[in-house]
């Protein structure tokens, strides 16, 4: 019963990661079309799925307990799912137990490999971001102010940033 409980919490996981999958591959489409509140929007319901996985883990943690507990072991060892599956003797249930772990895990992988190429993005968007403000920047405030044309100016000027003589 208690494995059940287990199995079922493990498939929630699963599923609410799933969604999570699904919110990087939008942010990754909103970060591509510089959508700034579209990335709130997501990052607002991400924060949402953080809670609700977070939650799932405690609830996952109690049913493992309980298993631990019916099948004889007094102790809260806080054990993964592989040492796990050494404690369950039926064939049936071992093989639900490290398809679901598969599963999990996979999805997991996953959504690392898409908040990884996320964070690139945004990085290289606040590196072009960073390169536009040092282009625009580039002249010190006296030369935007206006001068008298008939003062003369010492060392010479440039027209912009890209025009230079090899």
């Amino acid at each position: 019963m208690a494995l059940t409980t287990l199995l079922e919490l493990l498939e929630r996981l699963d599923e609410v990661h799933n969604q999570m999958l699904t919110l990087a591959a939008d942010k990754k489409q909103a970060i591509k079309e510089n959508k700034v509140e579209v990335l709130i929007q997501i990052l607002n319901k991400e924060s949402k799925f953080v809670k609700l996985i977070e939650h799932l883990e405690e609830e996952r943690k109690q049913a493992t307990f309980v298993f631990l507990r019916d099948i004889g072991i007094r102790s809260n060892l806080n054990l993964n799912l592989t040492e796990l599956s050494r404690l369950v003797f039926d064939l049936e249930e071992k093989q639900q137990l490290q398809q679901s772990q598969h599963k999990l895990s996979g999805t997991l992988q996953k959504l690392k490999d898409a908040n990884t190429l996320n964070q690139q993005l945004l990085q290289q968007a606040l590196s072009y971001i960073d390169f536009s403000i040092e282009s625009m920047s580039y002249y010190s405030e006296s030369e935007a102010t206006y001068h008298h044309p008939a003062e003369k100016m010492v060392g010479a000027k440039r027209s912009g940033l890209f025009d230079t003589r090899a």
